[in-house]
């Protein structure tokens, strides 16, 4: 049939949409080197694609069968069809020689058989050689015989002696006819010349030659040597080998030497295109006797053909998620050999997670047998090998790539667990902080990790005011100048989130410590500067020995850190050297004894300075007071001037809290005296105008005009402190005498009258306790 024939309605038959079709879910697999069929994907028709000759497929195969395989790749399921090719009468009988020569000796008995050449059909059974018809003749007749593979071939048979002088040559035409509707023919002519007598035909030695033969001997190797005899003498007895009967492919692969009767491969041997060769022999001697003998030719297999192996489904991708058993490929493996040599084992190496499974013949699918991960490995090379069992065996490999597809199951990891940082106070806006990282094992979208900072406050203010963060590279940047004294750290988390579906997250903590610098001048906290317009100043008596506490000087820095060690140095005095200051207490003390040309009032300039670089520093101004007795006190307080600046009113305070202490005490003095009065009526009440200072405390400070008016009135103890809030005045129920007391109290001592003075504030208020 020609192309395009019409052969079945696959679609009918095996239940197919052929919507299906259409859009390609069912193909082809064809068997052998030529696609003779093919598939109309519009109505599923299975017509022909190339001209069908069953002679050309199958030969002399009685019943020719072509397979084909349907592949329905939603199903993952295959359909095998079979198609048989029907023989018809499409090839006339011929002859291998048609024209042949015979000589027959008119001595030749009747009855002597002459071979005839063998015609041949390619059709099979009936369309084959039926019958031999010959030309008529009173001399010869023609007997068809029959092989045993059931081939028919016709003998010469002479029914009456010849005589050459009657007719010496004889035209017959030997004609063969199959059996085909229209019947076909096929023409030899024959020659007969009559010769003188020639009584012995040719004898083979061996009825049958049977020869083994390896399919890959080489060219030129001898096969076989056939041998017949000829008892005659002279040209009578020369026997000369020809091919009686032998294939047109037979005759391109053997030679048979005329004279020697050797039978040479000249030509490749191939076990999968034929096993067996069958070749008839022809012995004729120089009369024309001939005899004939049949050499059988059988090919032994060699493991000469590797496996093969075609992949009729593959996907080259397959998503990490997939379940265990999911069809990755469909392949087909195959062997040309026979036997051993074409048992075909399929195999793949055992570090790939899939297997190979038959579903029939040699078909294997190739499925996934464990799960799939693409942060471990994101593709594989597969290699499927094929072995035969031959010996030695031969294998063939294929190879592809199977990639494996990402899903989002990974969330983003950052590279430390905590982060901690650093950045000094008063950074400018927008300074860089440090960058964070966060890697993601996915792949593309599902590894893109975007930053950001998770809401919260710092004293009350939104955390987004300070910090801000690259959403693409991490990087943390400041939003505002830092002041390690408001605070010292920002501790808040970062969120790495991925590009994903559903997106994954990740958080982690991070504590930025705010770093000090030296940006806080030292605080002077005592001595403190007076507000109520007098002069604040320190009391030293004039016979303080070297070493003699006279005050301290107490400041504080906001920094921290070396930025908030303090030092004290003594920048500027009026007697130089008569005063020294700890290098790191700030106490202010004696160096040397007082001398009488030292004058009453000493100006101490101190210097306070951090450790920090740059240093800085602060100044504190001390007004130091040095004398015996009050009179020289009160001489030379006139000459003391007030500060103008009035910052504080707490000496102030102070000193109207003393003044209506003393008024209080002066009237209890009155009566005290009209009580001594009587016991020491001699006595003076100020016969002394000596009066010593001796154990006055260190933290005396008040203002000098409360001073004066007190020390007129009243010689008694005093401490105030501006530290405390809290003030003493101590009076003992010795003496009332006009010299202040010394530093060891008297022996005998009576009450003490103590007046606390608490609680003063900005309201000015002031609370007395009498004790």
């Amino acid at each position: 049939m020609q192309k395009g024939f019409f052969v079945g309605n696959i679609a009918k038959d095996l239940g197919f949409d052929t919507k299906k079709l259409s859009d390609g879910g069912v193909r082809i697999i064809a068997e052998g080197r030529t696609k003779y069929f093919a598939l109309n994907w519009q109505n599923g028709y299975l017509y022909t694609s190339e001209k069908v000759d069953r002679e050309e497929i199958c030969g002399q195969i009685s019943k020719c069968l072509l397979q084909l395989e349907i592949f329905v790749q939603e199903q993952v399921k295959l359909y095998t069809i079979e198609i048989e090719i029907t023989d018809i009468n499409d090839n006339a009988p011929s002859f291998q020689v048609e024209e042949l020569e015979l000589k027959i000796s008119e001595t030749t008995s009747t009855g002597s058989r002459f071979l005839l050449p063998d015609a041949q059909d390619p059709d099979i059974g009936s369309n084959s050689i039926q019958s031999f018809q010959f030309s008529s003749n009173r001399h010869f007749s023609l007997d068809v015989q029959t092989g045993a593979d059931g081939a028919k071939y016709a003998e010469l048979v002479l029914e009456k002696i010849l005589d050459r002088e009657e007719q010496a040559v004889y035209n017959l035409v030997l004609t063969a006819i199959d059996g085909g509707d229209p019947v076909r023919s096929g023409t030899a002519r024959i020659r007969i010349i009559v010769e003188d007598a020639n009584d012995n035909a040719p004898v083979f030695t061996q009825s049958v030659y049977k020869v083994n033969v390896l399919e890959n001997v080489s060219i030129d190797t001898l096969l076989v040597t056939v041998n017949a005899t000829d008892l005659d003498e002279g040209m009578n007895a020369e026997v000369t080998y020809s091919f009686r009967k032998i294939s047109e492919k037979a005759s391109d692969i053997f030679q048979l030497d005329s004279k020697t009767g050797k039978l040479t491969v000249t030509g490749h041997l191939d076990f999968e295109e034929s096993e067996l060769y069958e070749i008839e022999v022809q012995a004729r001697d120089g009369r024309g006797l001939s005899a004939r003998t049949r050499v059988s030719l059988v090919l032994m297999d060699v493991n000469d053909n590797a496996p093969e192996i075609t992949v009729t489904s593959l996907i080259s991708s397959i998503p990490e998620d997939s379940p265990e058993g999911t069809v990755i490929a469909f392949l087909k493996v195959g062997d040309a050999d026979s036997r051993e040599n074409g048992e075909v084992i399929c195999s793949i190496p055992g570090n790939l997670p899939c297997r190979l499974q038959k579903l029939f013949d040699n078909y294997y699918s190739l499925v996934t047998d464990r799960t799939l991960d693409r942060e471990q490995v994101s593709d594989y090379n597969v290699t499927i090998t094929a072995t035969d069992g031959g010996t030695p065996a031969l294998s063939t490999t294929t190879f592809f790539l199977l990639k494996v597809l990402d899903k989002n199951d990974n969330p983003p990891v950052f590279s430390q667990t905590l982060y901690t940082s650093y950045i000094t106070e008063n950074n400018p806006k927008g300074a860089p902080i440090f960058t964070l990282k966060a890697n993601d094992a996915d792949w593309e979208e599902n590894a893109r990790v975007t930053y950001s900072v998770t809401e919260g406050q710092i004293q009350g203010i939104p955390l987004s005011s300070f910090i801000s963060i690259n959403s693409e590279t991490g990087a943390l940047y400041a939003l505002r100048s830092f002041d390690y004294e408001q605070f010292r750290e920002i501790r808040f988390q970062v969120q790495a989130q991925d590009g994903g579906s559903p997106p994954l997250s990740s958080n982690v903590s991070v504590t930025l410590f705010i770093l000090d610098q030296n940006d806080n001048s030292p605080h002077i906290l005592h001595p403190s500067f007076p507000t109520d317009g007098s002069t604040g100043v320190e009391l030293a008596p004039r016979s303080s020995e070297p070493g003699y506490l006279v005050t301290k000087v107490v400041a504080v820095d906001a920094d921290s850190g070396q930025n908030a060690w303090l030092s004290y140095q003594l920048l500027r005095a009026t007697e130089p050297g008569l005063f020294s200051v700890g290098l790191h207490s700030g106490e202010i003390r004696t160096a040397r004894s007082f001398a009488d040309k030292d004058a009453l009032k000493q100006s101490l300039v101190v210097l306070v300075k951090d450790n920090g670089q740059p240093p800085l520093s602060a100044t504190a101004t001390v007004t130091v007071v040095v004398a015996d007795s009050i009179p020289e006190i009160l001489s030379d307080l006139s000459s003391l001037s007030a500060p103008a600046d009035p910052q504080s009113s707490l000496t102030l305070y102070l000193v109207i809290a003393v003044a209506s202490v003393s008024s209080l005490f002066f009237t209890f003095i009155l009566v005290l005296l009209v009580l001594r009065l009587r016991r020491w009526r001699n006595s003076q009440l100020f016969d002394s105008s000596s009066v010593t200072f001796s154990g006055v405390p260190v933290s005396q400070f008040v203002g000098i005009d409360g001073v004066r008016d007190f020390l007129h009135s009243y010689s008694h103890e005093v401490s105030l402190t501006t530290d405390s809030r809290k003030s003493q005045l101590a009076f003992p129920n010795g003496s009332c005498s006009n010299t202040l007391t010394g530093q060891h109290p008297s022996e005998k001592s009576g009450p003490l009258l103590v007046a606390e003075v608490s609680n003063i504030n900005t309201d000015d208020q002031v609370s007395l306790q009498f004790l």
